[in-house]
């Protein structure tokens, strides 16, 4: 991309909670697409008030969305992944007009940053909600990257752990278990899906 391209700028607006109605920025490039609003919408229709006082960490942020969107509805802290730039800088905009004082933004590959956030949820010693929706724009590379995703939900603890959801292409078929963690539903919005996971002692 050339230095003075422009990216056009989508937004959405924050759907419930203390910050209904203000606008999150999404930049319309390759990498980042916006979860659609019935998703959303059925995913903190799931989550409800079990929300309130968790930690939420969105692992592929994109201009952080859901986990905005999770801070506006109670959650306590949310720690932002995300390797794109442009969306990065998205990012730090929507959580400076939003919630700043409860955001933790982390620039750079989910992949690599994932042990290092991990580390600080578990020493904050709250429960915490999960949030993986890795790109599938192309399928180049396609399963490596639900393989990697899958590995890191592997590390995750039941101690430490509320939830992960996982959003993914539809035509994909998600374990029934990963690590100390089970499926307890999946729910299906077109091309994409959400996939729930619980501890196995909890579900």
């Amino acid at each position: 991309m050339k230095k003075n391209e422009k990216i056009k700028i989508f937004t959405s607006t924050i759907s419930a909670g203390e910050h209904k109605g203000k606008k999150i920025e999404i930049p319309d490039i390759f990498t980042t697409r916006s979860s659609k609003g019935i998703l959303k919408e059925s995913l903190f229709n799931t989550l409800q008030f079990d929300i309130i006082d968790k930690n939420f960490v969105e692992v592929f942020s994109g201009s952080g969305s859901i986990g905005l969107e999770a801070l506006s509805r109670g959650a306590k802290q949310a720690y932002f992944m995300e390797y794109n730039k442009i969306a990065y800088h998205c990012l730090e905009k929507n959580v400076k007009n939003i919630e700043p004082s409860k955001s933790h933004l982390f620039y750079g590959d989910s992949f690599e940053n994932f042990a290092h956030v991990y580390s600080l949820v578990q020493h904050s010693k709250t429960k915490t909600y999960f949030y993986f929706d890795p790109p599938f724009s192309t399928r180049d590379g396609m399963d490596d990257v639900y393989d990697k995703t899958i590995a890191l939900i592997e590390t995750i603890e039941a101690e430490t752990c509320e939830m992960v959801i996982v959003e993914h292409m539809t035509n994909l078929t998600m374990p029934e278990s990963i690590g100390v963690l089970e499926k307890t539903k999946r729910k299906k919005f077109g091309r994409s899906t959400l996939s729930y996971y619980k501890p196995k002692e909890l579900s």
